[in-house]
């Protein structure tokens, strides 16, 4: 959670230091919430498992055996109505926050980074904007898409693998580029294409989502399920996330290009540090990553 791309916009955004030292306080009652959240979905199974509810464990007590709808069935079975009304509306509200980032993010990537910046290498930016609210639009578009096309019990998978996907991209650069003077660029760089790569092979040729379904690219293009069946080392490879192989390697990777690539300048750690060793937050993002 901590690497996902829609809370590294809230952070560019903090205006100083007191505004994270205030946002804690939300931050660790957030947290302390989610462990009993993410205890109830386990814990339907003994509601669904009474005579009076079914006698069956929630995945088979739902239509078509779509463990997506667990959650809302217990609702709206379990609770009062009013209640699904109010976790409905709660839904909502932070599923809107949520999207505005992750929209945000998306489109300024496309419009500014690949279209502007890298394929039609653009100087003028008055195309920014333009540019930025195209990107927007399309990220809308394929989200509606895959939202209409992909199967049922997907969205547990889906969450895990964009969490995976980010802790092993970004956490390792965040974590160094804040609390390790002797993070470089290079470093960063190679952690992100690592972790982007090992997650993106793994999604795609070893890992089953789910414990049944095929990977991907490794069922289209080999014709097999995954490319490592059987065991090795004494470990099914093939139900492991993909999490737990990209995260150490991205990892390493950063330790060891920050070692062998020439330190970032004193005058440059000094804008992101300052004299008291940890992150500048006050300083404008553009004047320290230029």
């Amino acid at each position: 959670m901590l690497a996902q791309p829609q809370l590294a916009v809230r952070f560019m955004t903090v205006k100083d230091s007191h505004a994270l030292n205030r946002s804690a306080v939300f931050g660790a009652l957030f947290f302390s919430v989610m462990f009993g959240v993410l205890a109830t979905g386990a814990l339907t199974n003994v509601w669904f498992s009474m005579p009076e509810h079914g006698g069956r464990i929630a995945a088979a007590s739902v239509s078509a055996g779509n463990i997506d709808l667990i959650i809302p069935t217990f609702i709206n079975r379990a609770l009062p109505q009013w209640f699904g009304i109010l976790f409905m509306l709660t839904l909502l509200a932070a599923v809107m926050s949520t999207l505005s980032s992750q929209f945000h993010l998306m489109g300024t990537s496309l419009g500014r980074d690949f279209l502007e910046r890298g394929i039609l290498n653009l100087s003028n930016p008055g195309h920014t904007l333009l540019l930025a609210r195209a990107g927007i639009a399309l990220s809308v578009v394929i989200t509606l898409f895959l939202a209409w096309r992909l199967p049922g019990s997907i969205v547990a998978v889906a969450t895990a693998s964009f969490a995976g996907l980010c802790a092993a991209s970004f956490l390792p650069l965040y974590v160094g580029g804040m609390y390790w003077r002797r993070m470089t660029r290079a470093a960063a760089i190679a952690s992100l294409c690592v972790g982007f790569c090992v997650s993106l092979f793994w999604f795609g040729f070893v890992q089953m989502p789910g414990g049944r379904n095929p990977a991907v690219l490794s069922f289209f293009l080999l014709n097999r399920p995954t490319v490592s069946e059987g065991p090795i080392l004494g470990i099914y490879w093939k139900w492991v996330e993909a999490l737990i192989v990209a995260l150490p390697a991205s990892t390493l990777t950063a330790f060891v290009v920050s070692l062998i690539t020439r330190p970032e300048s004193p005058e440059h750690l000094e804008k992101c540090f300052g004299v008291s060793g940890v992150v500048n937050h006050k300083e404008d993002s553009s004047e320290i990553y230029g």
